[in-house]
């Protein structure tokens, strides 16, 4: 049996059954990766010493026949963007080469309280601005179904490393689409919560308004239990909150659902092949009882441009911090203009510049009621859109992306062809909603995702009607 290709729940049986301890678990995953990252180059930092340190921890009470919790011995891989105490976090940046985290985020002290195994930090997009995970620092991350394409991004250090079996789970954050994205390449499932539902305490900041921490599992089952475990209010962060109303595992049923399907997700740009395997997944769900109906969302067409002129006006203002002087890299020079010049010219990427001064200008006076204004306007039709379809349908699928994974260096150079690669996500983040990506077929060998989108708080909702299509189609 390879420990390391073991979903959360068997790995959790597992142990307690005493079948492995969780050191043995924890060195099957750290071999695989020693074994494969020079491949693919999913992690930046390993925490070989401390993970090891933590599994002993949970041995430790298994010996002693204290109960553990699902999480408790099982390694997991963190995006380098969110903060770990005591470990580098880099962003996926020069500016931040050096620079160790002294505090945990809320995400990873709830993780740690449930005895979770951080095996290293995963490679990204540098400060999450991207969306093949090319943009990075420290060298580009390969897709484990084809090496010479993309993961996705920003998250595919996460996804990536997930998927080759070199943690049993993952958190990344998604802004735009980093989550689902990534996932949906990888064949993996991945979650972007509601805006809120998860702490953004300790994540370094992108684009506050659209930042959310979620997570990447081998199942949907999987998923569900780290959502449990990282989700909740959190006075650290004024935007966190609790549901207004939960909800119960299994109170959701396929028969007599209402699926929407936006039409504007299904036209022209969109690969023939994913539409095909998104359609046949929708046809499952008909099988299994669902309505399927088309329901439309007129705006979701301002979608792209909307969100990348809020998204880099709150980079701007976010990353004005990174200026030399407090911390991170510090470039000498005589002057203290020089200084901040110098350390943010060679200290950030092209792409980081790009929207920085994308985002600057945008706020400029004379031009912030003619673009950031209007967007935000924009941004509010986005989120009526949603709510006129909810009043039609009780969830929404479509794709992820409208295509497949594609080649490494295909998109680097085309910006606006990137940015694409987004389309059917960015509406989403604007409104705040969650999301799931889920595995629904493969072109050649390539995963394509379905993605599964609900009111806001409606996580287990759409978690229990992925399960219900994973457990038809396993």
């Amino acid at each position: 049996m390879s420990l390391n290709k073991l979903t959360i729940k068997r790995a959790h049986q597992g142990l307690v059954k005493r079948r492995f301890s969780a050191v043995e678990l924890t060195e099957a995953v750290l071999n695989q990766i020693k074994k494969q990252d020079r491949q693919i180059h999913a992690y930046l930092t390993l925490t070989e010493e401390s993970a090891l340190s933590q599994a002993k921890r949970v041995d430790k009470k298994i010996a002693n026949r204290e109960k553990i919790g699902l999480l408790a011995g099982i390694p997991v891989a963190i995006k380098d963007l969110i903060l770990v105490e005591g470990v580098r976090c880099t962003a996926g940046s020069k500016i931040l080469a050096n620079y160790i985290a002294p505090y945990d985020a809320t995400a990873i002290k709830r993780l740690r309280r449930a005895g979770a195994v951080i095996v290293g930090k995963t490679n990204l997009d540098e400060f999450g601005m991207g969306s093949s995970t090319e943009n990075s620092a420290y060298g580009i991350t390969k897709n484990p179904h084809d090496l010479e394409r993309v993961p996705g991004g920003s998250s595919g250090g996460s996804a990536a490393a997930l998927a080759a079996d070199e943690c049993i789970y993952a958190l990344g954050t998604d802004t735009g689409g980093s989550i689902r994205q990534p996932a949906s390449f990888c064949g993996i499932v991945g979650l972007k919560p509601t805006y809120g539902r998860v702490s953004r305490y300790g994540l370094i900041a992108f684009a506050s308004s659209l930042d959310q921490i979620g997570l990447m599992a081998k199942t949907v089952e999987d998923a569900r239990i780290v959502l449990e475990a990282i989700a909740g209010q959190d006075k650290m962060d004024s935007t966190s909150l609790n549901p207004p109303n939960q909800t119960t595992k299994g109170q959701f049923q396929i028969k007599g659902l209402k699926i929407g399907l936006p039409k504007e997700y299904f036209v022209k740009g969109l690969d023939s092949d994913v539409e095909k395997i998104v359609r046949a997944a929708a046809a499952q769900y008909e099988k299994m009882g669902a309505q399927v109906i088309e329901v439309s969302l007129p705006f979701s067409e301002y979608a792209l441009p909307s969100y990348y002129i809020i998204q880099p006006a709150e980079a701007s203002a976010n990353l004005a911090r990174y200026d030399g002087i407090k911390y991170g890299l510090s470039e000498p020079a005589n002057q203290l203009l020089d200084v901040y010049l110098k350390t943010r010219q060679h200290g950030f990427g092209d792409e980081v510049r790009r929207r920085i001064m994308l985002g600057t200008y945008t706020l400029s006076a004379g031009y912030y009621e003619a673009y950031y204004l209007k967007a935000q306007k924009v941004r509010t039709l986005i989120r009526e859109d949603f709510a006129k379809a909810f009043e039609k349908a009780d969830v929404l699928m479509g794709p992820v992306a409208p295509t497949p994974a594609f080649k490494i260096g295909e998109k680097i150079d085309d910006p606006i062809s990137m940015y694409l690669s987004d389309i059917y996500t960015v509406a989403v983040s604007l409104a705040g909603l969650p999301a799931v990506s889920l595995p629904c077929g493969q072109v050649g060998k390539l995963p394509v995702g379905l993605q599964i989108i609900g009111r806001h708080f409606e996580e287990e909702k759409i978690l229990q009607i992925a399960q219900d299509y994973e457990n038809v189609s396993a």
